[in-house]
Order: structure tokens, then C-alpha cells, then sequence
């Protein structure tokens, strides 16, 4: 299995419209489903732990604006069959998939590729 994972800093006020578009049924995981080789995605929240579990994550000085910005830190996870079977898709549908993420531009302050993966069994 080959694992695509993805961080996000969404907009303030635009949460609610990228869950849908990046959350497991949503606009990205219908565009994928068009292969066989999409095994699906799931999409996670950063939540801030109480006070007294997250000692080793932030100071407890942690400010408001901070707290707020956690958030809307997201992270997605694409599955595939394979990385070849990821690169065939992009390929073919590299107009369809340029449209798609300039369409979804404004939700997001920050979008970053944090690594392709193999599974290792």
C-alpha cells in the first residue's frame, strides 16, 4: 500500500467547507474513487489535549490565538494499491486534478506534502 500524508492550516471560518471537501466522502476522495487503485482517505483534526496531557506537546502558557490555530491544523491521509498506481491516476487526470486544487485554494493558509509512503508488512 502506498500512503499519501498532507497538513493543512485552514482559513478561520472555512473548517466546515474543507471537511467536505477533504473528508472521506467528500471532493477529493470521489475525484480518486474514479480508479480502482483509491483505497481511501481519512481526514484529522488537531485537537489540544487537556492541560494535563499535554505537557510533553506545549507550554501550558499556551496563548488563545494559539489554541484557536490548533484548530484548524489538518492532516489527510490518501491510501493507493501502490505508488505506481498513484502516478498512473495523476497522469491521466492532471487537468481534472489541477481544477480541483485551485477550486479549494482559499480554504487553506498553509498546505504541505509531508511524504509518500510505503507501508512496510
Amino acid at each position: 500500500m502506498y500512503v499519501i500524508l498532507w497538513q493543512f492550516q485552514v482559513v478561520p471560518e472555512r473548517e466546515q467547507a474543507f471537511e467536505e471537501a477533504y473528508g472521506p466522502h467528500g471532493d477529493w476522495a470521489r475525484f480518486f474513487g474514479r480508479s480502482m487503485e483509491y483505497q481511501g482517505s481519512e481526514l484529522l483534526r488537531a485537537t489540544l489535549e487537556p492541560a494535563g496531557d499535554r505537557d510533553e506537546l506545549a507550554d501550558a502558557s499556551q496563548s488563545e490565538a494559539e489554541a484557536q490555530k490548533n484548530g484548524r491544523d489538518y492532516f489527510t491521509i490518501d491510501r493507493w494499491s501502490s505508488a505506481d498506481a498513484y502516478a498512473a491516476f495523476n497522469e491521466r487526470f492532471a487537468r481534472e486534478y489541477e481544477e480541483l486544487d485551485n477550486r479549494f485554494l482559499e480554504l487553506c493558509e498553509v498546505e504541505v506534502c509531508l511524504g509518500k509512503f510505503e507501508v512496510v508488512d
